[in-house]
């Protein structure tokens, strides 16, 4: 398990690190209790940026309302529409879905306008 938890925490890590470098570096993350972010893997890797673990409380998943909602979405919108047949497919298509996402598709939670738009006004 604890091999498991430090293979999911690194690859959080690496992620971040893609995202501070394209965004910049937020005061805080917002995460859940799941074994890639309780890792003391990730705690280190936070605490040498800076950058303070807000937790949600265990069974509480509305206190993360922004990523339930993305997984929904992700959920009815494509994911339970298909039948993929290697995950290699399931990457192509999840990377399309996510340009989609972002770049064209509107969002009525910020005004009719993508979340890129939004990214580019805020800056």
């Amino acid at each position: 398990v604890t091999m498991a938890r430090n293979t999911q925490a690194e690859r959080v890590i690496r992620s971040l690190e893609q995202i501070i470098e394209w965004r910049g570096k937020p005061r805080s993350i917002r995460c859940d209790n799941g074994p890639e972010y309780i890792s003391g893997k990730l705690a280190t890797w936070a605490e040498k940026q800076g950058i303070a673990l807000a937790f949600i409380q265990p069974g509480k998943p509305q206190q993360n309302a922004y990523i339930e909602r993305y997984n929904r979405t992700v959920r009815y919108d494509w994911l339970a529409q298909y039948l993929f047949d290697s995950t290699e497919e399931v990457q192509d298509y999840a990377t399309r879905w996510l340009w989609h996402y972002n770049h064209e598709r509107p969002n009525m939670g910020l005004g009719g306008i993508t979340p890129q738009q939004k990214l580019a006004m805020m800056a």
